[in-house]
């Protein structure tokens, strides 16, 4: 029994004093009942929208305040004419914008019924659906305090508007998360096994003692997955457009110009995995784990990154896909032009910038 103690004290010692073990026991707990505790929600929080009032009274005043005092939505600003609709969810900022339609107030009183516009962005078919339901259950509670105070049966009609997505296709929002993911995914882990295969197989001393300059090595590692991923993006593209039905209303050169970026954006990061491990097995792991829940957490494909605490928002913006995910839905759905995401491709290119010169700082040209 003492020599049984003895081995359990010894395997205690071992897993106490292995740094990465501790933290695969103790870390990943704690780091995945944050991210699917707090991430993991159908309910939507803090979405920003628009009030458009040309009615100005008492009624639609009283409605505002009831959609300010819900947790679901954060009104963004009051807009006076609801010709700037359009530019502001071309902006991205807002999720809905409500109308009240002049006299609001005067045909309820006297028409007994009034209309509310509610206009929903559509290119996520799911988050439309749910504010436009938390709006109409809203318009319905004032409907019926209304009718409690008086004999008169008061009717308010909400009009419901989808942009972008009319009929709701699930396929807006899911293809542009998947080309997203895949693309990340897959430039990953390729390129991720790449250089520490040679250091493997012990080719890498071959290479590094050729005349080949020891810096194009990686770009010759990386060059044929970037082909080999435009080819896959054209071909999730025609799928999605053919076959599932997915529109596609801005320019193919512009996706394909901004799809090479965020290929490239990934390619760094495998590169910068393959430099810094000595195993494949390492790298694939530190490749589909490291990357595949940040991917499906915070790229906004899955989850609405509003419903999160602000310290995970924060962290969704150094996930590259988050940024390409809004480009694609941009260009594909809501056919905007460069004018539009120039703040994204921005932060893609300081990305791509940084995680190469950490590639290249990274590869060692000497094996010892």
């Amino acid at each position: 029994m003492k020599q049984f103690i003895s081995f359990v004290k010894k395997e205690f010692y071992h897993v106490f004093r292995d740094s990465k073990t501790l933290l695969m026991l103790f870390g990943l707990p704690i780091v995945m009942i944050t991210l699917f505790g707090f991430a993991l929600t159908n309910e939507i929080k803090n979405s920003k929208i628009v009030v458009c009032d040309y009615a100005k009274d008492m009624a639609s005043q009283r409605i505002i305040n009831q959609l300010e005092a819900s947790t679901n939505f954060e009104i963004e600003k009051a807009l006076l004419s609801h010709h700037e609709i359009d530019a502001a969810f071309k902006s991205g900022k807002i999720k809905l914008a409500v109308v009240f339609p002049t006299n609001f107030n005067n045909d309820l009183m006297h028409l007994n019924k009034a209309q509310i516009q509610i206009i929903a962005d559509a290119s996520d078919p799911n988050t439309a659906s749910t504010l436009s339901s938390y709006v109409t259950s809203i318009i319905n509670n004032h409907q019926m305090e209304l009718m409690q105070n008086n004999s008169v049966p008061y009717q308010i009609i909400p009009e419901t508007r989808m942009l972008y997505n009319p009929e709701l296709k699930g396929s807006t929002n899911f293809v542009p998360g998947v080309m997203a993911l895949v693309l990340m995914l897959v430039c990953v882990l390729m390129t991720s096994v790449s250089i520490v295969r040679e250091k493997e197989k012990g080719t890498m001393e071959i290479l590094l003692v050729s005349p080949f300059n020891p810096f194009l090595v990686i770009i010759a590692k990386a060059l044929p997955y970037f082909v080999l991923s435009l080819l896959n993006l054209t071909i999730i593209l025609i799928m999605s457009v053919y076959a599932l039905g997915m529109p596609f209303n801005g320019s193919v050169l512009l996706l394909f110009a901004e799809s090479s970026l965020f290929i490239i954006t990934a390619l760094a990061v495998g590169l910068l995995i393959s430099n810094s491990t000595d195993s494949q097995q390492s790298a694939m792991l530190l490749s589909l784990m490291g990357m595949l829940i940040p991917i499906m957490m915070f790229t906004g494909f899955l989850f609405p990154l509003e419903n999160m605490p602000m310290p995970l928002q924060v962290i969704a913006n150094i996930v590259p896909s988050k940024w390409f995910y809004i480009i694609v839905k941009s260009i594909m759905i809501k056919g905007l032009g460069f004018s539009a995401i120039w703040k994204e491709t921005l932060i893609l290119v300081g990305m791509t910038t940084f995680l190469l010169i950490m590639s290249f700082r990274k590869f060692k040209i000497r094996l010892a």
